[in-house]
């Protein structure tokens, strides 16, 4: 009796260490395996086979990432205080690298993304980070593909989500953007001035060489002035049209 009852415990035994030996990874899943603490291979996906006691495996995920970057204290370059936050998004490419050269790379990527961004907004201006987003995107994710390469890890993209500035500092925009603005219409209103001047010396000059046309001007102001209601209408008659007169009572 005892005889048998060791006999089926020892074959539970073995059937639940078959149980564990086999492993089904799925198509995005690898497995690190370990064997004796040493690195023997990469596998999966698919139904793989670890012995007990002998291998151990880590698995990995190869999905694309979606990486929230809490929000940072940045100091642009001009020395204004701001609040970014920002995502990335990166994937595992060499599972080996992954498991064997950092501790735990989603942290790490983690981390690295916080000081990367500071790093690369703080070398930029408060202009800059409102109007290049874009290129700012473009050389954080260069800089943590860089840096994250020997951990086996792509960095596809960076997106800076938001930049949030003080109050005080909003005020600041707006009377500097109201100060633009008035400035650009005083440099409009003064170049209609200076075209407009120029204008009327081209036309005064044209005049001045046509005098039977300074006549007609004249003749075409008396016929405006005529369509007022004004009782008294005092014009400067030119001496030119005074010698005509006098020449034809000769």
């Amino acid at each position: 009796m005892g005889f048998e009852l060791s006999f089926l415990s020892l074959t539970i035994i073995v059937l639940a260490l078959l149980a564990s030996a086999f492993r089904i990874l799925r198509e995005y899943e690898r497995g690190v395996v370990f064997q004796l603490g040493r690195f023997w291979r990469v596998k999966g996906p698919g139904l793989i086979l670890v012995i007990p006691g002998l291998q151990q495996m880590v698995r990995v995920d190869l999905r694309t990432i979606v990486l929230d970057v809490p929000t940072q204290d940045v100091i642009s370059r001009d020395n204004v205080s701001v609040k970014v936050n920002a995502v990335v998004y990166f994937r595992v490419l060499d599972a080996q690298k992954a498991i064997i050269q950092v501790e735990d790379y989603h942290i790490a990527t983690s981390q690295l993304a916080q000081t990367t961004l500071r790093a690369v907004l703080g070398k930029h201006e408060l202009d800059e980070m409102l109007a290049e987003r874009e290129r700012l995107n473009v050389d954080i994710q260069q800089v943590l593909d860089a840096q994250t390469d020997a951990w086996g890890i792509k960095v596809a993209n960076v997106e800076i989500k938001h930049v949030d500035l003080d109050e005080s500092m909003v005020r600041a925009i707006a009377k500097q953007a109201e100060a633009e603005r008035e400035r650009r219409a005083k440099v409009i209103h003064a170049e209609g001035e200076l075209q407009a001047s120029e204008k009327l010396m081209q036309a005064a000059e044209m005049l001045g060489r046509q005098p039977g046309a300074m006549q007609l001007r004249y003749m075409q102001t008396l016929s405006n002035i005529a369509g007022d209601k004004s009782s008294t209408i005092v014009f400067p008659l030119p001496v030119e049209l005074l010698q005509g007169i006098a020449e034809v009572k000769k």
